[in-house]
């Protein structure tokens, strides 16, 4: 998630339009049994999800843009076209609708509707259209909206995994209509370097748009191709100097000029027009293979109805490997609208041939594998890229067998890896519990030393300057001093390095230290895993015991230093707790607790588990929360850009997502339920349904875990902790067709029930989590709750990873 000043009183607008208009799009026709998903969701409040068509892990989505530098809004008034390229809910302003697509009616020529004479006829924001929610539908592999302009067309998307298909219908009574394609502008803040195109034949056109991309990343391109369900009878391409009818191109622009192409198609025989595409990031060839591959049948496009026939029943049968029982409507819609989200990414990066374009530019082959990119790092590492590995085991060796190829063909291991270069966006060392996590889950295997090679590498050194990547900044004085200086003059190749925040810096290189101990410990690097033990304890280097919180009396934070060592303070002397000095996204009171490789340690250093207990009962407002679910809204962090000047849980942002089960590793996990359910009253069956950017995926899988009953522990650990489900039954498939079944008959989705106590293959679960090797062995997880806490269950220190003093034990 990256800042953006967002205006408040817009946000306010937008949760009043989107109040109207829900009941019309909440639950559109699907078969009995299906799995309903709201592509709606995360739509509106900087959710940035997009409502349009995706397949699981597709390359290719079918989106309407508006004025959002995401994509779309729910609020926005117009659709200025139907681009093939999104992610979701990135918080970067530069990033996709790529060849955006409109339908219009009218005349197109010299003097006409769209006046070919004038070069800004051809600009999507006079030509936009307005449209209504009513009858809008965001399906899983499939969206659907009625345009109002233009005498009113109807229009709908679905996609495959690298092909997709739109159908335009237009009124009756219309002669004629036209396929506005504009490969000049893309989204709101998404500038166009430069763009081609060619009119192949009376069906087709291809061409590539290059793009400059994610907050001030390296320019890439975007090949397509676009065939037609029938042919058009007239056609022309604009530039610069206006529309020029007949031409076939090639024809090339630049420098965010005006580009692209219409095409007009006589109604009289049928009001619908189908296009269906596909996409590339290697070249022409590869849209047109995979074209060839996704959408075509027996010479001809896909009918759309059979290319949506197909991308649903694809995302029915992924959305089932998850069953849920329990709840009402809204509350599934929102759990697989959730999963839904969760599965969108990372993208599939090889086309169908094999092909992909590597970090190195060239292009190399998968072959027997599916390269993915899109790596999202510092946000998926904390939830999505634990849940991807328990529902797909084989899927996440090629994701990992990915980033080892970013490093192979880049020269460093990724950060934010967008398209086929590093953006350096973000800041620690999110690749490192990324990896380590897919090795604790076997994803790694008969790769462990290679992975290893690249993980050591980045740990104990720096890129060279002549690569793109800057991996470890900060690690000259990390790996001398033990911790990361705060420095904002420090030289950075991207928008972000790590010394323009020290403070946060530190603690999660000493997070992903404490991981790669681990891994380093299993594979006989002793001489390493002790080193990097003892680096894992160096949040303790930026902890000021003397820092105090002047509001509410607490005393004790990390603190960003100096490259000389000394602390940093402000010019008024001291350090506030709240200040956003040295800490990226956030303030020392959420990322004191980013030490889950040293809670004992962490709660001695906040004087002992009873006022490290009080600190997360102020953190959380725990007294109002337990009064009252919905105080959340008033007592937590509410704007999703709200960073900086906080001293409460941020649900909207990463750094502090794993605090509630805080309280279960310091022995009163019913603390972790209460505060759980108060914050999943934050999701809901709306466009602002989601909290904060969701991030490709995080804050989705963080409502699927905290809705299941399970939670990922520090990483590497290979521990899933254990809290009251939100639904009664839950069915995971897992591989070789096992089974974890979650079984909690007492419990009631928005209320709050408390564990009892726990069973694990019909015996006893003493300790408050299960290993890894447990949960993919399969077998059934009871829990017995009550309306009360206080049960015993989770408060002996034996019952604890590692438990802190003064729990009895």
């Amino acid at each position: 998630m990256t800042l953006i000043t967002i205006s408040r009183s817009l946000r306010c607008i937008g949760l009043l339009l989107v109040a109207s208009a829900l009941p019309q799009f909440a639950l559109a026709a699907m078969p009995a049994g299906s799995m309903p998903v709201n592509t709606f969701i995360g739509t509106q409040d900087e959710g940035n999800t997009f409502p349009g068509a995706s397949a699981p892990f597709g390359m290719i989505q079918i989106s309407p843009s508006g004025e959002h530098y995401a994509g779309w809004r729910y609020s926005d008034t117009r659709i200025r076209g139907f681009g093939h390229s999104y992610l979701s809910g990135a918080g970067c302003w530069e990033q996709g609708g790529q060849v955006s697509v409109l339908p219009v009616t009218g005349r197109i020529g010299a003097g006409g509707d769209i006046d070919t004479a004038k070069a800004e006829s051809f600009d999507y924001r006079r030509y936009a259209a307005e449209y209504t929610h009513d009858g809008e539908v965001g399906q899983a592999g499939y969206y659907k909206v009625q345009l109002t302009s233009y005498g009113g067309i109807t229009a709908e998307a679905t996609a495959l995994t690298r092909a997709a298909a739109e159908r335009y219908t237009f009124a009756g009574g219309m002669k004629d209509g036209h396929l506005l394609v504009n490969l000049g502008q893309a989204n709101e803040r998404h500038a166009v370097v430069g763009s081609e195109l060619r009119v192949i034949d009376n069906h087709s056109v291809e061409g590539k748009v290059v793009t400059k991309s994610f907050c001030g990343g390296a320019q890439y391109t975007t090949w397509f191709r676009m065939v037609f369900d029938q042919p058009f009878l007239a056609h022309g391409i604009w530039d610069d100097q206006g529309g020029k009818a007949g031409v076939n191109g090639p024809s090339q622009q630049g420098e965010a000029r005006p580009h692209g192409a219409w095409f007009s198609f006589d109604l009289k025989s049928g009001r619908s027009i189908t296009a269906v595409s596909a996409i590339s990031h290697v070249d022409a060839e590869g849209a047109r293979i995979n074209l060839q591959a996704e959408g075509m049948a027996a010479g001809r496009p896909l009918t759309f109805d059979a290319m949506r026939a197909q991308a649903q029943a694809n995302w029915q049968r992924e959305l089932a490997r998850v069953r849920i029982e329990g709840g009402t409507q809204d509350d599934r819609t929102v759990f697989y609208t959730a999963l839904y989200h969760t599965l969108l990414q990372p993208l599939t990066g090889n086309d169908a041939d094999g092909r992909y374009r590597g970090y190195d530019s060239a292009i190399h082959t998968a072959k027997d594998w599916t390269y993915y990119e899109f790596f999202s790092l510092w946000d998926t590492y904390r939830a999505q890229n634990q849940m991807l590995a328990l529902l797909y085991p084989q899927r996440v060796r090629d994701i990992a067998n990915s980033v080892l190829k970013i490093r192979e063909q880049g020269g460093w291991l990724p950060r934010w890896g967008y398209a086929n270069f590093e953006t350096n966006i973000m800041t620690g060392d999110p690749v490192t519990p990324f990896l380590v996590d897919l090795w604790r889950y076997g994803a790694l295997k008969g790769r462990e030393k290679e992975a290893y090679a690249a993980l050591r590498e980045n740990a104990f050194g720096v890129p060279p300057n002549g690569i793109r990547a800057q991996g470890r900044a900060g690690n000259e004085s990390y790996m001398r001093q033990g911790f990361v200086q705060y420095d904002r003059g420090f030289v950075s190749k991207g928008m972000d390095v790590d010394p323009h925040h020290g403070a946060s810096a530190t603690l999660e290189y000493a997070l992903a230290d404490g991981a790669l101990a681990t891994m380093a410990k299993a594979l006989g690097q002793q001489r390493d895993a002790a080193t990097l033990a003892q680096r894992a304890l160096n949040w303790r280097k930026i902890w000021d015991a003397s820092v105090k919180d002047g509001a509410t009396g607490l005393q004790g934070f990390p603190r960003p230093r100096l490259m000389d060592g000394s602390w940093f303070s402000e010019l008024t002397g001291g350090y506030d707790p709240r200040s956003d000095r040295g800490f990226h996204e956030g303030t020392a009171w959420q990322y004191q607790w980013l030490v889950q490789q040293d809670v004992p340690g962490l709660v001695a250093a906040m004087g002992g588990q009873k006022a490290a207990l009080h600190r997360l009962d102020q953190f959380f407002d725990y007294d109002a929360v337990q009064a009252d679910a919905a105080a959340v809204r008033k007592s937590w962090v509410v704007g999703p850009y709200s960073y900086y000047s906080q001293f409460r849980y941020n649900p909207n942002n990463e750094p502090d997502l794993h605090t509630p089960w805080m309280y279960t590793l310091m022995g009163q996990p019913w603390k972790t339920t209460t505060v759980l359910r108060a914050a999943e009253t934050l999701f809901g069956n709306s466009p602002s349904g989601v909290t904060g950017n969701d991030d490709l995926g995080t804050m989705s899988a963080w409502y699927l875990f905290s809705a299941l009953g399970l939670y990922p522990d520090a990483p590497g650990s290979g521990r899933f902790l254990l809290h009251a489900p939100r639904f009664a039954k839950a069915e995971i498939d897992l591989p070789q067709g096992r089974m974890l079944s979650i079984s909690a008959p007492a419990a009631v989705a928005g209320q709050r029930r408390f564990v009892e106590s726990v069973r694990w293959a019909g015996q006893p679960q003493q300790r408050v989590w299960l290993d890894w090797e447990q949960i993919q062995a399969g077998g059934t997880l009871d829990y017995s709750l009550t309306p009360q806490a206080g049960s015993s269950w989770g408060t002996r220190a034996r019952d604890l990873p590692k438990a802190p003093a003064g729990i009895a034990p």
